[in-house]
């Protein structure tokens, strides 16, 4: 790869291609329990500093930052029933990057309607905020499955990483690197008595597979001592284009979403679905509690004694942006060169004027979107959702007692 072609498909600021690209999906900006009634919470996204409100009426509204009359800027501006006031002048913007108001101006109703903000679509599902910065018409938010399923219970576990989104992306189609990383490395990082809770991570893939679907790709493996029968390649798991990957076994489900915050930082979010027995009924949540998942000790070392610490360690590890001038791929990379081009595909059909693969227009396939994924992850479900409780950012979580409750393992 030359340093051209790696710059098109990293870059995700305003104008650029890859952030064409990403400007035709909706991406989740915040936890809907960061933005009560009457609060206003800055974000940046795709390079781009905004600020999210919602009105003491209930709407959402999504802004530039900085206000247009002075470029204050509005993090620390005052929320009505109507919208965001600027905390310097007073000067109020709706949803729509309207202004409303200037205080300060005698004629303010004939000024006021030719003053305007940039505003972008914004919309809530699951307890996350999604943001869509695209042109117009905005396509539909998608209704996947784990946020739109009822009985069952939610958590949200967030990290802001120094480095690059397609670096994070290119792991979920290295399949390989779990019995090492998670495995052996693991296993090499924590006390010698708690060798055997990384076993199963551990077992060597004589197999990988990569399939295309509407979707995005379904990764598959055969497990040493398995077969093509086995869940793990019959079943699979998704990639779901361009940034998330679908994880977790038959009553724990997640979606793991890389938001480009720009080209040096990602948003990375553990939306996690727990679903009880048929027979139990899920504790009902007001709001789905958002957490922070560390992966630096009060020394700046990395954390390496769990899983998604590890996935951290490697991903920020490899440099604000890797440097794919200079790496080596062998034939086991296969599953990183498809989602490569299938990168390069989206850049085409954005450019040409068409939606790029996934975006979602018709509302019957937006009822409810189901992907498949093992339940017998590594020929032991049940082991393994153990040890993906206890080795998991889910050792963070606020509610990781009532997690093991719903699904009996006390």
């Amino acid at each position: 790869m030359t340093p051209e072609e790696q710059q098109r498909l990293t870059a995700v600021g305003p104008g650029t291609p890859m952030g064409e690209v990403y400007r035709r999906y909706w991406l989740p900006v915040l936890a809907s329990s960061e933005l009560p009634s009457g609060a206003a919470r800055a974000v940046r996204v795709l390079g781009e500093d905004l600020i999210a409100y919602r009105t003491t009426a209930a709407a959402l509204g999504l802004v530039s930052e900085r206000c247009p009359h002075r470029g204050t800027s509005l993090r620390m501006g005052i929320v009505d029933s109507e919208g965001i006031s600027c905390p310097y002048h007073g000067w109020k913007f709706d949803g729509t990057g309207q202004c409303l108001a200037m205080p300060a101006e005698a004629d303010s109703a004939r000024l006021a309607p030719h003053v305007r903000t940039p505003a972008y679509a914004i919309a809530e599902l699951g307890g996350l905020v999604f943001a869509y910065l695209g042109p117009a018409p905005a396509p539909l938010l998608p209704h996947y499955d784990l946020y739109v399923w009822d009985n069952v219970l939610r958590d949200i576990g967030r990290a802001v990483l120094p480095c690059n989104w397609l670096q994070i992306m290119e792991n979920s189609v290295d399949p390989t690197h779990t019995e090492w990383l998670h495995g052996h490395h693991l296993a090499a990082m924590r006390a010698p008595g708690e060798v055997d809770k990384t076993a199963a991570y551990a077992r060597h893939q004589v197999r990988i597979g990569f399939e295309r679907f509407r979707y995005g790709i379904t990764k598959r493996r055969v497990l040493e001592g398995g077969s093509e029968q086995d869940e793990d390649w019959k079943i699979g798991h998704p990639l779901i284009f361009p940034n998330m990957l679908r994880v977790g076994t038959h009553c724990q489900h997640r979606f793991q979403i890389r938001v480009p915050v720009d080209d040096t930082h990602t948003l990375h979010w553990w939306y996690s679905v727990y679903r009880p027995a048929p027979a139990r009924r899920a504790p009902q949540q007001p709001l789905v509690p958002v957490y922070e998942v560390p992966w630096r000790d009060a020394q700046g070392n990395f954390i390496v004694d769990y899983v998604d610490g590890g996935d951290m360690m490697v991903w920020v590890s490899q440099g604000a942006i890797a440097d794919r001038t200079r790496e080596t791929l062998v034939s086991s990379d296969r599953g990183l060169l498809l989602l490569r081009q299938m990168y390069l595909e989206a850049l085409e059909q954005v450019r040409a004027g068409g939606d790029p693969l996934g975006v979602i227009r018709d509302p019957e396939e937006n009822r409810l979107i189901e992907f498949a994924q093992e339940h017998d992850k590594f020929g032991d479900g049940r082991r393994f959702l153990e040890q993906a409780l206890a080795l998991s950012h889910v050792r963070y979580s606020p509610i990781r007692e009532q997690i093991r409750a719903l699904l009996e393992l006390d």
